[in-house]
This record gives structure tokens, C-alpha cells and sequence, in this order.
């Protein structure tokens, strides 16, 4: 491990005039044989609502180093990120030492876990199906326009994205409003501003999160290549496929930057045994109807756009299915419709739960029998509740608790709760939570009332390898209780092992379905390879 500096007297040299935007103590300077330090931290602490996040952690980032940082779930990867990126303020010392003169910005930009954009008119209050009912309605600017006025904002040449959209398999979608973005997309989005504005320091938020597994591999070439023109990388992330610039490791455990030689060290996670589920948990569904859902020939088109082509797909009770393809192909909008969520299924020949949709059942009917995560069902979550309130509103299928609980309820939820390990959290208000601990409360949110169908799009985003490897253990026993699931997932070590169908989607329409073996390597949707 490198040794962290703890002295206050030091000073910084030339260099760290006005680009530096980020010190909290101008009487620090760097001497002689400090010239390659690129970014100081000294003696960082946090408080986050009485509890300590830091405690006098320091780093030092030399030029040419691009790191990897990991840790659990909570750690505090994220508020170190908004802290360099003077996002969020803190008791630090906090020094960058921009290269000057440069071709590359003076510049930290932190790129968030996901995309926060906003409609046309500047507001950002947006519901879950918004996505599929105001189409036309125009409410959001397209890519294209985005892209524009990114250019704008940043002096940036339109034609310099080119090669950036076309690596990441983005240029299909320049027409495509905000709001129509998967999760997926929208990461490809910011990674495509990220890398064309290549600003000297670069941290990246979850690179990785809802990219299938040609995008990952095609992000990682662009990272080696901002980094051969002088970016610096910080990537929050526990997974293990990274760019080949990547020659530093480090995690946070307990308010401390911990220093590793390898990245299979970075996700510093205690071993525990799992859990046995909740009792109310152990109890088969009860089935309104062997056949789950139905689709016959189903199609979804907007204008001349056509998302879905004739798919023809039955889930019967009791299976267990994984859903892929790629980016865009199409998964979201087929969950729509067995969610309910999207208004073409009237116009479709689709039955869901033994009904023909549109025979006079509403939407709620409909979602009582189901248990549904996604991004961006967690993007419209009201985070203004609190744990408690969050994990019951999933009895009732009510975004917030508006009635209150009969006795048996409660102690379901609490006992939930504690499955999580969120019961010292349980009155805090979901928004105080990080962005793993806020997926566990929804996930908890999900299964609360033992649904007939589970449905699972992305549901271990933001989770850390053993939270993801309990969440998994929990899915496979409530799957072995008879609980039907839909699982749509890009990385192969992060399923369950109770899936046995495979449906994958590709531009729009069904390329395969199919038995899962111990043949098939399931994150690749082009070719069936042997492992």
C-alpha cells in the first residue's frame, strides 16, 4: 500500500493557481518531487446524518494512474466521487493540479450512477408510464437536440461525437426522445458526453450498469483510448471486465481508502450464510390461472418506429424465465405490457392471468398478481417515504403508504425488513439511503405480498457481489415455492440458478427461445457459443 501523507504543512508549487476550484485550504502547497501528483486528499472526514461516512482519509492519484475504486454497498464510493468533484462539500483538504497548458479541459466531471434529464420545459417530473404515453405528445428533447446543446454548452464539434455514438451502438436512437431511453441508453448517453468532453479528471459512476455485453466491451476500448490522450480514470464499480488502463486499485472499508494490488481485492465484502426467507414467504402463490401471460402475434409501433415485431411468447405458472438482447431490442417495452403499463395492448391479442386484455379488468387487477423492479421504476419511486412506508406500499401496489397496515401486514414488513438488513434504517426516508441500500428497500418492495409473478429487470443494479449473491439465494428459494419469474439480467455471474427458459429479443422481435443448458453461454445474444 502507498503511504498516505498526513502532514498539513506541505504546499503546493506552480501549477495549482485558479484551475484549482476545489481547496478548502489555500495555505497547503506542494514542494519539489510533487510534480506528478495529480490529485491530494488529506485527512477527508464526512458526517452523514450523526454516522460517520469518512474518518481522516486521505489519497494521492498520480498522473498516468487510472483507478478502479469498489467496497460494499453504503461505503461511501459515490459521496467521495461528489466530494472530488466539489459536488458535495466536506471537512478536506482537497487539491488538483490541472495541467496547464492542455488540449484537455480543466476539468472533474463525475458522471452519476444514472441520468437525471428534464422535459422541454426544464422539469424533471416525469411517471412510470409516462414513457409510453407521451410519445407523441413531444415532451422531451431527442438525442440529437441534446447532443446539440451539449456541443453548445462545451465548444464541442457535432462531428467529433460520430465515432463515440456509432461505438456504442447509439446511432440508431438520434431521433428518439429522452423519455424513450432504456435505462441502458440512457448510460450510453452520458458515457458518449463523457468521453467526446474528455475532461482531465474523469469519474464514472457505475460505467457498466444496464450495457449489454458488446457495449461493455466496446466502453472499455473508449476508456483505453481517453486515457491514452491524457484523462484520468476513476471508476466506481465492483465488477471485474475493465479497460486495460486501469493500473491502480483501492476500496473503502470503514471510512478508509484501502490500497490494493489487484482488482479481484477491491470489492471488500464480509462472507455471511444465507438467510432462511421470511415464513410468510415459504407459501406456494396462489395462481388466478395457469397461464400467466399470452402474446399472439403482438406488435408496438410509434408512428413508422416499430418496437416490437409479431412476438408470440406464453409464460406458463411456475417458470422461470431470463429475458435478453441487446441494448434497445426491445425487453422493456414486452414488460410493459405484462405489467400493464402500456396502452397498446389493447390493440393487441395478449391475455395476462387467464383474461384477454381489454376485457374489462383494470390496470391495478393486473398488478396485483405481480412483483415488478426496474430502473426506471426506481428513477419514479417516491423517495420522500420512508423504508417502513416504502417496502408496505408494495402490498397495495400504491407508490407511498396511504392506509395503515392490519397487525399480521406490519409484521410481515418488519420481518422483510430485517431479511434485508435494513432494520436500523427502517424510519429513514429512502432519498437519505445510498443507491444500494434504496435497491434493497424496493427489491424487499417487490416480493412484500408473494406475488404469482415476479418480474426482475436489471434488479441487482447498484448491489454489491454479496448483496447480489443473498438476492439471488432469496429469488431461487421463493422460485422453488412455486413463484413464476422473468428475470432480464446482462451479466451472467449475477443470475439466479432457478432460470431454465431463455427468451431473447433482437431489433425488435423474438430471435430465440429455448431451454437454458449447461451449453449455452446466456450473455451472448449473437451467436449460441459453448462454454
Amino acid at each position: 500500500m502507498k503511504e498516505q501523507s498526513n502532514n498539513n504543512s506541505l504546499s503546493f508549487g506552480e501549477g495549482w493557481g485558479e484551475a484549482n476550484k476545489q481547496s478548502h485550504n489555500n495555505s497547503l502547497s506542494f514542494g519539489e518531487g510533487w510534480g506528478e501528483v495529480f490529485v491530494y486528499i488529506s485527512n477527508l472526514s464526512l458526517q452523514f446524518q450523526k454516522k460517520s461516512v469518512f474518518s481522516n482519509l486521505n489519497w494521492t492519484i498520480n498522473l498516468g494512474e487510472n483507478w478502479v475504486l469498489g467496497g460494499i454497498s453504503g461505503s461511501g464510493k459515490t459521496a467521495l466521487a461528489k466530494i472530488i468533484s466539489a459536488k458535495q462539500s466536506a471537512i478536506s483538504n482537497v487539491k488538483i493540479n490541472f495541467k496547464n497548458p492542455s488540449n484537455l479541459p480543466a476539468q472533474v466531471l463525475y458522471v452519476e450512477s444514472w441520468y437525471q434529464f428534464k422535459n422541454i420545459e426544464g422539469v424533471a417530473n416525469f411517471y412510470f408510464q409516462q414513457r409510453y404515453t407521451s410519445l407523441q405528445a413531444k415532451d422531451t428533447l431527442t438525442v440529437s437536440a441534446e447532443l446539440a446543446h451539449y456541443a453548445k454548452e462545451h465548444q464541442l464539434a457535432i462531428a467529433d461525437v460520430e465515432n463515440l455514438v456509432n461505438a456504442l451502438g447509439f446511432s440508431a436512437l438520434k431521433n428518439s426522445q429522452l423519455i424513450e431511453l432504456s435505462s441502458g441508453e440512457h448510460k450510453k448517453l452520458q458515457l458518449v458526453k463523457a468521453l467526446w468532453l474528455k475532461p482531465q479528471l474523469l469519474i464514472i459512476d457505475q460505467p457498466y450498469t444496464g450495457l449489454d455485453a458488446a457495449s461493455r466491451e466496446n466502453l472499455n476500448v473508449l476508456l483505453d483510448e481517453v486515457a491514452q490522450k491524457g484523462v484520468t480514470l476513476i471508476l466506481i464499480s465492483n465488477d471485474e471486465e475493465l479497460p486495460s488502463c486501469i493500473n491502480c486499485f483501492a476500496a473503502i472499508k470503514d471510512g478508509k481508502l484501502i490500497e490494493t494490488e489487484e482488482k479481484e481485492s477491491i470489492a471488500i465484502s464480509t462472507e455471511k450464510q444465507f438467510r432462511n426467507i421470511p415464513s410468510f414467504l415459504k407459501e406456494a402463490p396462489l395462481y388466478a390461472s395457469e397461464n400467466i401471460a399470452k402474446m399472439i402475434d403482438v406488435s408496438i409501433s410509434y408512428g413508422d418506429k416499430k418496437v416490437l415485431k409479431n412476438i408470440n411468447w406464453e409464460v406458463k405458472a411456475g417458470e422461470k424465465w431470463l429475458l435478453q438482447g441487446h441494448n434497445g431490442s426491445g425487453k422493456s417495452t414486452l414488460l410493459s405490457l405484462i405489467n400493464g403499463d402500456h396502452p397498446q395492448s389493447y390493440a393487441n391479442t395478449l391475455y395476462l392471468f387467464g383474461n384477454k386484455r381489454g376485457s374489462g379488468e383494470s390496470i391495478w387487477d393486473i398488478k396485483q398478481h405481480i412483483g415488478l423492479i426496474s430502473p426506471e421504476f426506481h428513477w419514479y419511486f417516491d423517495a420522500n417515504s420512508t423504508v417502513w412506508e416504502s417496502v408496505a406500499s408494495g402490498l397495495y401496489d400504491s407508490v407511498g403508504l396511504f392506509q395503515q397496515l392490519p397487525y399480521s401486514k406490519g409484521k410481515q414488513v418488519d420481518e422483510l425488513i430485517a431479511y434485508f438488513s435494513l432494520t436500523e434504517s427502517k424510519n429513514e426516508v429512502l432519498s437519505t439511503l445510498s443507491m444500494g441500500k434504496q435497491r434493497l428497500v424496493l427489491l424487499a418492495r417487490t416480493i412484500i405480498k408473494n406475488p404469482e409473478l415476479l418480474i426482475l429487470d436489471e434488479p441487482c443494479q447498484g448491489l454489491d457481489k454479496q448483496q447480489t449473491a443473498e438476492f439471488n439465494h432469496l429469488v431461487d428459494a421463493l422460485s422453488a415455492n412455486g413463484m413464476t419469474v422473468v428475470y432480464v439480467g446482462h451479466f451472467e455471474a449475477q443470475l439466479p440458478s432457478c432460470l431454465t427458459k431463455r427468451i431473447v429479443l433482437e431489433n425488435g422481435e423474438v430471435k430465440t427461445i429455448e431451454e437454458i443448458t449447461k451449453d449455452i453461454k446466456i450473455d451472448n445474444y449473437s451467436t449460441l457459443v459453448e462454454q
